[in-house]
């Protein structure tokens, strides 16, 4: 990726009208752009942004688990309460959402891997003692290259 790309990016993710962001977000034909402004989006602007990448055809996998691990989605294995009586309902709506197409494998691309955050064995132990059926997907590396994703 050049530098102008980069800025372009860079350019998308400081700007100020959500839904010029959206109209750039579906024109967007490089799985690699979606994943790099998904690693570098600021979570406390909303879900608008985030759904736009996920219903882009270019989505990918691995982009699909890097956004459900910054959502904080990981809570939804801690306690599936904590999701189902949760009153944000537009972070509730999103995760489960995206939960679903992670287990439906519904993403056409699987180019970039992501890699959960680091959990012991102690603490894999601990997840699937209180939720046994946690596909492996969401604990271990998933396929796909392993990218650089540069800070913007």
């Amino acid at each position: 990726m050049n530098s102008e790309e980069l800025q372009k990016i860079k350019e998308l993710l400081y700007s100020k009208h959500s839904s010029s962001i959206i109209a750039e977000i579906k024109k967007m034909n490089s799985t690699l752009h979606l994943h790099i402004y998904a690693a570098n989006y600021n979570w406390n602007s909303g879900f608008e942004v985030p759904t736009a990448i996920l219903v882009n055809e270019n989505c990918d996998f691995g982009t699909g688990l890097l956004m459900f691990y910054r959502a904080d989605g990981y809570r939804m294995f801690e306690s599936t309460d904590a999701v189902f009586h949760s009153s944000l309902g537009e972070w509730k709506e999103f995760i489960n959402n995206l939960h679903d197409r992670i287990l439906d494998n519904s993403f056409h691309n699987k180019k970039f891997s992501f890699t959960p955050p680091p959990l012991t064995k102690v603490q894999i132990f601990k997840l699937s003692k209180l939720n046994p059926s946690i596909p492996d997907i969401f604990l271990y590396k998933s396929p796909g290259d392993d990218i650089e994703i540069p800070v913007l």
